[in-house]
């Protein structure tokens, strides 16, 4: 009896255990993890007016702390749950890079009452407010704290100018198309100040600048330079329609500049017009800043664009060429990336992601158009031209990683990389589009050229696709189709394949046939070109990329390192400094004059004393081919259609 007893209780405790096992594995499936609430999506976008128009105060006098100081009104019909956005992407970045982390001390109001606001832990540029009832509109106070110093961002404000961009200043209501929302902005400047924009002045007084009410989106795209010192010269003197080279300077003098230096630049009008046959714009605006204090940029707008040059770019003409092409490339990117545009690239708003697949044709063939532009407007002399082809066309050459990677992938490096530094840029490539793309619509030219003996060229391109609707600036979108129809209506062949073979496929080689084919083949010399060594100074480096394989800068430090390289096969690494070659003292002539040496026959190997962090280490670098720099030679056999290309259009 006692066993059988045992037996039962034995065999409920089983049953008990078994039942509590299954409760606790119930349980536990219950708790497994739920994805958090957020702030709720609003519903479709509407391409309709917004109702009302907002109001936008920027008060830019605050250079000891290099802040500036700002009010916004938003109005609203009706109480409850209102959303708006802090804009995320930024038009010519091609990537949401916007500013965020400089935006503080927000506080939104309404009828007096302090509303708490909220953002959203799943898309931190939304915030929502609740609209109390009786409430016409919204205010919202804060700060945009600029940069003090670089590592924080590039330079904002100086003593003597600042470069006020709306896209890091303004919020805007979430739910419409930004072209829909009217907006009235206005700025106070440190007095005596003045400036340069795309906007037109409603009314101004000592203290503020009104502009008249524009869209959101148009706000946005129109930037303001302002400064101390300040020049406004006027370009377009034969036309109906201004363009104005707005000037700001670091010091006065800068400001002065000679007729013939300013007659390249009107030129630089006159060729534009030449080539696309049209313009999209009520009046345009070049901002540029002559300076090495504010922020390096070089970015483009619909009726303006912002560009930083060297502050002695007008009192050094004769040693301030290389990248003037600049202005040039930005005021292209007026046709090519703003009136006409990827598809997939517009958007509605600022905040809804952009897609930058057409980059090649956006950023590449402008890079052409610039260089070429530069050329037939006497702001680049056509050696200087051939030499900087000479440099895009050996670096990408030697761009190992396009073994692995298509030139296409690259167009999605603004957002993947936002422009950070790469540890091996030979092999994971960067925006290569852009100069890559530029002998990439070489190749196009001198090929349309070629078929057609001469009749057409990339400039019959130019007209037939960016030149439509003169007068016009609501952008006009394409894709890769429509770009392939219009170069079959100028000479018919496979640009289908042609295209995919150049963008979407791997290569071992760069497409250099546009050189050859123009003419020009490249080679190496064992002296470096005026342009190089211009380069070489700019950059404060020296630049030992097509020898030993890399760039170091004036204090030793190595900037760069070639994939594959003697430098790379040896173990050297970027941020490595150099501190002695074959046992003396690092300079560059040193370090030239051993690479020479080297090259002789009996010489010993090179020896690199380097040192990183707290370590030193000798590296022996077997290379003896001596200095090789690029530049371009003339094929006598072979049309010059380069030449052709660089000459000013009457």
């Amino acid at each position: 009896m006692f066993i059988k007893l045992k037996l039962i209780l034995k065999t409920l405790f089983a049953f008990l255990l078994i039942g509590l096992l299954c409760e606790v594995e119930g349980n536990a499936l219950e708790r497994k993890p739920r994805p958090s609430p957020t702030i709720p999506p609003l519903s479709e976008l509407k391409d309709e007016e917004y109702p009302g128009t907002l109001k936008l105060s920027v008060d830019a006098t605050d250079l000891a702390h290099k802040i500036f100081n700002i009010r916004e009104t938003i109005p609203v019909d009706r109480p409850g749950r209102f959303v708006f956005h802090y804009p995320q992407w930024v038009p010519g970045g091609h990537s949401p890079r916007n500013d965020l982390d400089k935006m503080a001390g927000l506080t939104v109001t309404a009828e007096g009452q302090r509303l708490e606001w909220l953002r959203s832990s799943s898309d931190v540029f939304t915030f929502e407010v609740t609209v109390p009832e009786g409430a016409k509109e919204i205010e919202l106070s804060y700060q945009f704290l600029t940069p003090v110093k670089p590592e924080i961002g590039r330079t904002l404000v100086t003593p003597e100018m600042l470069n006020l961009q709306w896209l890091q200043v303004g919020f805007y209501p979430a739910g419409y198309y930004t072209r829909g929302i009217q907006i009235e902005a206005r700025v106070k400047l440190p007095e005596g100040w003045s400036f340069g924009t795309a906007l037109e002045t409603l009314r101004g007084d000592a203290q503020w600048t009104t502009f008249k009410t524009v869209t959101f989106e148009t706000l946005v795209d129109s930037p303001l330079f302002a400064g101390r010192y300040f020049k406004r010269i006027e370009l377009a003197t034969d036309s109906k329609v201004p363009v104005r080279l707005n000037l700001v300077a670091d010091r006065p003098e800068f400001l002065e500049a000679k007729p013939e230096h300013l007659n390249a630049h009107r030129n630089l009008v006159r060729q534009a017009y030449l080539l696309y046959g049209s313009h999209h714009y009520d009046h345009y605006d070049f901002l540029v800043a002559l300076s090495d204090q504010l922020g390096a940029i070089g970015l483009e707008h619909h009726q303006s664009s912002e560009n930083r040059v060297d502050p002695k770019y007008f009192i050094e003409w004769d040693k301030s060429f290389v990248g003037r092409d600049l202005l040039a490339h930005e005021f292209s990117h007026s046709w090519n990336g703003k009136f006409r545009r990827g598809a997939d690239l517009w958007t509605p708003t600022f905040n809804t992601p952009m897609r930058d697949s057409l980059l090649w044709v956006y950023e590449g063939q402008t890079q052409y158009w610039g260089l070429v532009l530069a050329a037939r407007a006497g702001l680049m002399t056509r050696q200087q031209v051939l030499d900087s082809l000479a440099m895009s066309a050996a670096l990408y050459e030697t761009r190992s990683g396009r073994v692995w990677r298509p030139l296409l992938d690259t167009t999605n490096d603004p957002i993947i990389a936002n422009r950070r530094p790469a540890s091996w840029a030979s092999w994971q490539r960067s925006e290569d589009y852009y100069v890559e793309g530029l002998l990439l619509w070489l190749d196009v030219d001198t090929l349309i050229r070629e078929k057609s003996g001469g009749k057409k060229s990339l400039d019959s391109f130019a007209k037939a696709f960016f030149g439509q609707e003169n007068g016009s600036y609501i952008p006009l979108t394409y894709d890769r189709k429509e770009v392939i129809h219009t170069l079959n209506s100028l000479v018919p062949n496979d640009w289908s394949n042609f295209l995919k073979t150049k963008v979407e496929d791997v290569a071992v080689h760069a497409p250099l046939d546009g050189l050859s084919r123009g003419g020009y083949s490249l080679i190496y010399s064992n002296t470096p070109s005026e342009f190089w060594k211009s380069s070489e100074t700019q950059a404060k480096s020296l630049n030992l990329n097509y020898s030993l394989g890399f760039t170091v800068a004036t204090t030793g430090v190595l900037t760069a390192v070639n994939w594959d390289s003697p430098a790379f096969k040896a173990g050297l690494l970027a941020g490595e400094t150099l501190v002695a070659v074959n046992g003396e003292t690092y300079d560059g002539d040193r370090l030239k004059g051993a690479v020479t040496t080297a090259a002789k026959k009996g010489s010993p190997v090179l020896e690199l004393l380097m040192k990183n962090g707290e370590r030193y280490r000798l590296v022996k670098i077997e290379y003896r081919d001596g200095l090789r720099y690029p530049r371009l030679e003339r094929l006598p056999a072979v049309s010059p259609r380069l030449d052709a290309i660089l000459a000013p259009r009457k």
